[in-house]
């Protein structure tokens, strides 16, 4: 095939792969979507494989289209119908509405996004008499999202101490409670795949024989459940073929787990290896730098990342007085470069640790009068007025929804009090049906086994809506999703209710009438492809591509993107890495890999920046450099801090002056100090080390003071001293 040709020889080994397992180790921007997308045409053009065989999972929406355009592109419409393509959570939400029947809920089931779920959690700890102050339901969630990531189910979770107790009974409250709406969360999605096939073989052998290839995009990305369900669906044949780069996995905080590639190596000894080392994306120096960085990571599989594209300038390093500086240098010179022609508004990006750190860029944009994007800003789907419609949608498609019953029931206002709310509820659940059944019974009046139940005024209040429902549902089937849309919306005068003629108002009502553009698009879909698309969807499938301006975002939420600049701020000791992972070598070994992701997002000029104090105009403390900046080879950079030293000299000049007296010349050739180790300062009191290494013919040591916080010492110059008990 033509498109062979234009593959290097590792793209085309792994494109042209023989049967049984294959796991392609790719570099950043070494064309791994493109080995993905032609490894499916191939098997289609070239082995005979139906589309409807194969199986390819990807980690965003928009990926799956790219994909998806790609195959379409090169095989046509019709050569490339019948292709399962999506998300792991999209294909997992569509696997399971086949096999409902197996399941504790319908096929109807509705996805419940972050709000909902807390608002499930504190069900759970106000029905279990619990203090959600104790049991705060961000908490609790987040350990039952690990359980469920690990394939835990409430009745085996590991009791150790009192609180795991409370929790696991929260958890199946939890499940109760998600069952009785006839809801899952995401994370079941995962949950329930799995156990459908690890406990029912037929389910699990009908998927295994009919998907002939399975296919996996950011492998390194995927958590325990997903290799389970990924291992399941390739035990008729082993015909697995997984793209990925553990040392891009940056996000163990919500369950990826980068030694799956391990697991996969194990599981699958006699998997075709095949590493793909040409990078299309940046400049060899930023390569460079990328590695020297990476390479100080243990137990990984090293890459040899080159480029053609040409060596490329000097990394520039800039180290600001304080954090405002900072910020300031960032858009002065992003300013500075568009005006010389050198790069476009939107080639710019600025990355960051932690979303804190954006408000003093944002405002230095807003100070240059100078327009940006903000990535993880409110997403449009988490915006008032859209959740809204999509409660009134969700609950015509799922009348058990209790969580949107109760968002839409009031709304807008038409009287319904709490106590009715209550009192409706009560009456469901003590006839053994839902609130929704109860309200659209009462739409026929005295008739109603219910209508005595409540007030006359609350009762015709209840009935009024139930009545709205009713018709809402009659329609639904032979109603388009925009039909549907434009009969509640009028139906409930919204926009009287949402655009109160402000500004603000008119900007809802844009909202809004985006959201129904949106449900254009599904004319020939049902409401249920609609619900599940605006459930599934993600922060990078909502990045205006648009909009002519830098990006502003986290270095987690840069991963898979690339900028012809890259900013890198904050690198100091405890933002990059974070302080929260020093006692964590595991954790630290991912700091370093959010580092390498960043570096390797640039395409021509990377912008590495530090602040010699941070905290704002007011109170404010000095830092000290990120250690990953000692890694990086001082022939890659160029640039001088604002004092006037080089970033060799940076970490010294940052030092108290009485302790910057010229170094005994000794050789140091052991370390005297280890983490965790309780030291004492002359000056600042007791400490503990938090890392230690030999440099530069001297001991670099990090302690952190409970006085003055983290330091960065030359032992041979801070006078430290081993308290006894650590001797």
């Amino acid at each position: 095939m033509d498109f062979l040709d234009k593959l290097n020889p590792q793209q085309r080994q792994a494109v042209t792969a023989g049967a049984g397992p294959v796991l392609v180790l790719a570099g950043p921007g070494s064309g791994k979507t493109r080995v993905l997308t032609q490894r499916v045409a191939y098997l289609i053009a070239n082995e005979g494989v139906r589309p409807y065989q194969m199986l390819a999972v990807t980690f965003t929406n928009k990926a799956a289209r790219e994909m998806s355009n790609r195959v379409r592109d090169m095989l046509g419409e019709l050569a490339s119908d019948g292709l399962w393509l999506g998300t792991f959570h999209s294909v997992c939400a569509r696997l399971l509405r086949r096999e409902a029947e197996n399941l504790p809920f319908d096929a109807s089931f509705v996805i419940y996004d972050d709000d909902d779920q807390q608002r499930v959690v504190k069900g759970a700890v106000r029905d279990l008499n619990l203090d959600d102050k104790t049991y705060r339901p961000q908490s609790v969630h987040a350990a039952i999202s690990r359980a469920k990531n690990e394939l835990i189910f409430p009745d085996d979770y590991p009791v150790q101490t009192y609180r795991d107790e409370v929790v696991k009974r929260i958890y199946k409250r939890y499940q109760e409670l998600l069952k009785q709406n006839n809801a899952v969360d995401f994370d079941d999605l995962l949950l329930w795949t799995a156990h459908l096939l690890s406990e029912f073989p037929l389910v699990r052998e009908k998927y295994a024989r009919r998907f002939h290839h399975v296919l996996v995009d950011e492998f390194q990305d995927t958590n325990f459940a997903q290799y389970v369900l990924l291992k399941h669906l390739a035990s008729g044949h082993n015909n697995i073929f997984v793209v990925g780069d553990p040392d891009q996995s940056v996000y163990r905080w919500r369950g990826a787990d980068y030694r799956n590639v391990q697991r996969f190596e194990q599981d699958f000894p006699d998997a075709q290896v095949i590493l793909l080392e040409q990078n299309y994306r940046s400049k060899q120096t930023i390569l460079n730098a990328a590695m020297a960085v990476i390479d100080r990571n243990p137990h990984r599989r090293r890459k040899n990342l080159f480029s053609e594209r040409g060596t490329g300038d000097k990394l520039t390093y800039y180290e600001a007085l304080d954090d405002y500086s900072e910020a300031a240098f960032v858009v002065d010179t992003i300013a500075s470069l568009v005006a010389g022609k050198k790069a476009e508004p939107g080639e710019c990006a600025v990355m960051y640790r932690t979303n804190a750190q954006s408000r003093l860029l944002e405002e230095a944009f807003l100070q240059a009068r100078l327009p940006y994007r903000l990535v993880g800003a409110q997403r449009f789907y988490g915006r008032r007025e859209v959740k809204d419609i999509i409660a009134y949608l969700r609950l015509v498609h799922n009348p058990a929804d209790e969580i949107s019953l109760d968002r839409v029931i009031n709304l807008p206002p038409r009287g319904i009090g709490e106590k009715t709310v209550l009192a409706l509820h009560t009456a469901g659940h003590s006839a053994n049906t839902s609130p929704s059944a109860v309200l659209m019974d009462l739409a026929r009046g005295d008739a109603s086994p219910f209508w005595p139940q409540f007030s006359g005024r609350s009762a015709l209040l209840l009935a009024d809506f139930g009545a709205l429902l009713s018709n809402w549902r009659a329609e639904a089937p032979r109603a388009t999703v925009t039909e549907l849309f434009d009969r509640i919306a009028k139906d409930i005068n919204y926009k009287d209710y949402i655009d109160d003629g402000s500004d603000e108002g008119a900007e809802r009502w844009e909202n809004v009438q985006e959201l129904r553009r949106l449900t254009t698009e599904y004319e020939n879909r049902t409401l249920t492809d609609f619900l599940e698309t605006v459930a599934l969807i993600s922060d990078q499938d909502t990045l205006s591509e648009g909009k002519n301006a830098p990006t502003l975002l986290t270095l987690h939420a840069a991963k898979g993107l690339e900028f012809g600049a890259v900013f890198i701020v904050g690198l100091d000791d405890g933002i990059i890495p974070h302080s929260r992972s020093f006692d964590d070598p595991e954790a630290m070994e991912e700091e370093r890999r959010l580092f390498y992701v960043g570096i390797t997002r640039a395409e021509d000029r990377l912008y590495l920046l530090r602040a010699l104090r941070r905290g704002g105009r007011g109170y404010s403390e000095e830092t000290i450099p990120s250690r990953y900046l000692d890694d990086i080879p001082p022939e890659l950079l160029a640039g001088r801090g604002r004092g006037g030293h080089s970033f060799r000299e940076a970490a010294r000049a940052s030092t108290p002056t009485w302790l910057r007296a010229e170094p005994v010349q000794v050789t140091v050739t052991e370390a005297k100090f280890r983490a965790g180790m309780r030291v004492q300062h002359p000056t600042w009191g007791e400490g503990m080390v938090l890392n230690s290494r030999l440099q530069d013919n001297d001991e670099t040591v990090d302690v952190v003071f409970e006085s003055v916080g983290i330091k960065r010492l030359a032992a041979s110059l801070a006078n430290l001293s081993v308290l006894k008990s650590d001797r």
